[in-house]
């Protein structure tokens, strides 16, 4: 069936009659139609989470509610819109989901009788881990690192020590999964409006991510030479998990490349010289007393 079920319509009545117009909307945006939530329902879940007598905890448990649904396009959709909301939304929802113990328990999701069934449970399952990371990452630091503003003069990132930034913000900041990798999707696989929707958003979560990583790793490789030895030791690896990560949100952007988003859109990520991270193992090399045949040695070994 391509449009709303009967269940759906029957939703929405039973929410109309109770006078609960955001019930009614998270049903709408969340209807077992194969489509991508619409754009209407979510503006107007949107503009509830910055009304201050909305309820926001019985917003977001309308959607945990969804989750349990059977079908996986209802709990698919349901994802969508709690990840759009927690993008677009007034930051107080995000704050409820981090203050939760638990949000999505879908590890074990399984529609066996839809079509497509197996294998958009998979995505879901991956999916709502990304979207607990999500919001653990927010409660532990209290920052969402997909909203943060790039080249702002108080950006955080220009603002903190080695210490803090070693210690403080990337272990945070490299919580997330990889949000495109949360798919692990091919274009062959994008087959329906629902998931393609999910892909746009974990698209723009990777590209914010990237941004905010990228200018916490170039303060961090500034501050290297003036670093004690355990904190370059620190920095390094996060520089090298850093590279390693640019290789593999590569790979994923190569899936958005083939599906059409605009080429303006996708970040350049031509990597810094070999030569650089030569010159940071030997600094470090050289506070830990180690001479280049040791070096190099040490090199060949974890290579």
């Amino acid at each position: 069936m391509s449009g709303q079920s009967i269940t759906d319509r029957i939703a929405a009545a039973q929410h109309s009659m109770t006078g609960s117009a955001i019930s009614k909307a998270v049903c709408k945006a969340t209807t077992h139609e194969v489509s991508g939530p619409k754009k209407k329902h979510l503006d107007y879940l949107i503009h509830c989470t910055n009304e201050m007598n909305v309820n926001i905890p019985q917003l977001a448990d309308t959607l945990f509610e969804r989750t349990a649904n059977s079908s996986w396009v209802v709990v698919f959709k349901a994802l969508i819109t709690t990840h759009h909301l927690m993008m677009y939304g007034n930051e107080r929802f995000i704050q409820y989901l981090a203050s939760r113990n638990t949000l999505f328990n879908l590890n074990n999701f399984l529609d066996k009788g839809a079509l497509q069934g197996y294998d958009m449970s998979t995505f879901i399952r991956r999916y709502s881990r990304y979207l607990n990371e999500k919001a653990m990452s927010y409660r532990l630091v209290a920052v969402d690192f997909t909203k943060m503003k790039r080249g702002c003069d108080v950006n955080v990132f220009f603002t903190l020590s080695p210490l803090s930034l070693t210690w403080s913000f990337f272990p945070h900041c490299t919580y997330h999964s990889p949000p495109l990798s949360s798919l692990q999707a091919n274009p062959n696989e994008l087959t329906n409006g629902v998931i393609n929707s999910a892909f746009m958003l974990l698209f723009k979560d990777s590209i914010r991510l990237f941004a905010a990583y990228n200018e916490g790793v170039i303060n961090l490789l500034e501050k290297y030479f003036d670093m004690k030895k355990n904190q370059c030791k620190e920095a390094l690896d996060i520089y090298k998990k850093f590279l390693y990560r640019m290789t593999k949100l590569s790979e994923f952007l190569k899936v958005a490349e083939q599906i059409g988003i605009d080429q303006g859109d996708i970040p350049d990520l031509s990597q810094a010289p070999s030569s650089l991270l030569e010159a940071l193992e030997q600094h470090l090399a050289s506070l830990e007393g180690k001479k280049t045949k040791e070096l190099n040695a040490d090199t060949r070994w974890t290579s």
